[in-house]
């Protein structure tokens, strides 16, 4: 932090964000420089940071920016809607496999009658979902076909009122996702466990 403080100092940087970092790390480093941004993942079955980086980062002011905010693309219909290709990481994935995977998709078929219901698409929803969080999230999906995009957009003419989004929450109940958010090998990285070391 402090060789970006210097970055920053130099006018060679504007602003600084971090990436998953822990509450511990994000105060430390809030301390040395303004934190502009964190980047974490957040979605309709990736609620952790509501218990402790939300409310620091509401506390510092420093925005977030939510990548995989279709659930690495479930809500999108991955692996429900369409078959994953043999290549891709989602095939094994503990959310995308197996048992994990049958008990989402009674998930994933809650969250498409929600948005039925609204006139909308599932991820339109989903978006939508974290739109109406705080004008301090920004949602970062992302996709290779000009259909997704086009569909994303669409979220933003989604107006969801405090019944919807409790009924949308209520639909995917964290108790009730199948497997972990992170591929076991990388489970001990995530944010609650990666603290940077003090000098």
């Amino acid at each position: 932090m402090g060789e970006l403080k210097k970055l920053v100092e130099e006018g060679k940087i504007k602003y600084i964000g971090l990436s998953e970092p822990s509450v511990d790390t994000l105060r430390r480093a809030h301390a040395v420089h303004p934190i502009t941004a964190v980047q974490m993942e957040y979605s309709l079955w990736a609620r952790e940071i509501e218990e402790d980086i939300i409310p620091l980062c509401r506390e510092l002011g420093i925005g977030i920016v939510s990548y995989s905010p279709l659930g690495r693309g479930f809500f999108g219909g991955k692996a429900v809607a369409e078959s994953l290709p043999a290549e891709s990481l989602l095939a094994i994935h503990p959310r995308f496999i197996g048992e994990n995977l049958e008990k989402n998709k009674l998930i994933y078929s809650r969250v498409s009658n929600q948005a039925a219901k609204l006139a909308c698409t599932p991820p339109q929803l989903a978006l939508a979902w974290l739109l109406h969080q705080g004008d301090d999230i920004i949602p970062i999906p992302g996709t290779t076909k000009v259909k997704n995009l086009v569909n994303n957009i669409g979220s933003l003419a989604v107006k969801l009122t405090e019944d919807n989004l409790k009924e949308i929450c209520d639909a995917v109940p964290i108790d009730e996702v199948g497997g972990n958010r992170e591929f076991s090998v990388l489970s001990k990285y995530e944010y609650r466990f990666a603290n940077t070391p003090r000098k």
